[in-house]
């Protein structure tokens, strides 16, 4: 479960890829990790926690998945989404519940195999719905230099975005390594590129 739902993570961020410490699942002895500075996404068995509420920890959310919830928060976690699109995809992933249901049933989707059910896709096309709701423009922001060189003009693909609660929020993930990484890939792409 811990191994999955890690794995989920990284998954559900596409087109966005995660560019840090990715660990599934984290041997006990190597549980210092967890005070590194750096982004990381860590995965701990419960056998570990004592170990862990020991530590200098900074900032750090704990999700307990035995028991379905946080372990310690930010206290960001409400505020840090415009509440239109959070809403949006709470709705769209209640229908998990509905499906994750079914297939406990007895249900499979035999043509397809495990990694491509009915489940899977309802929560991977909510996220990249809500990703292409979000930045979805930007490549009308993409414009050629002297030496064919794309770059993004990140203010007008600010502005453009009529709500005043997504603005702020693309404030602040513009500044992500996670964005930076994917619009520096889209700018070095070739402008003639098929795909």
């Amino acid at each position: 479960t811990l191994s999955k739902c890690c794995h989920a993570m990284v998954a559900v961020i596409y087109p966005f890829t995660w560019q840090h410490t990715y660990i599934p699942v984290l041997p006990p002895a190597m549980i210092d990790i967890v005070c590194s500075p750096t982004p990381f996404l860590i995965g701990l068995l419960t056998s570990s926690l004592p170990l862990l509420r020991e530590l200098p920890l900074e900032e750090v959310l704990v999700v307990d998945l035995v028991n379905n919830r946080f372990l310690r928060q930010m206290d960001d976690e409400d505020s840090i989404l415009p509440r239109k699109l959070q809403v949006a995809l709470e709705h769209i992933l209640e229908q998990r519940n509905d499906l994750a249901s079914d297939q406990d049933e007895g249900l499979p989707d035999c043509k397809h195999g495990p990694e491509s059910s009915p489940l899977n896709e309802v929560v991977s096309e909510a996220f990249v719905r809500f990703f292409v709701e979000i930045v979805g423009h930007y490549s009308l922001f993409l414009t050629a230099g002297e030496r064919e060189e794309r770059t993004l003009q990140r203010e007008a693909f600010r502005k453009a975005v009529s709500s005043k609660s997504l603005r702020r929020f693309l404030e602040v993930f513009m500044e992500t390594q996670t964005f930076r990484g994917f619009i520096q890939e889209r700018e070095l792409r070739r402008q003639d590129a098929k795909g």
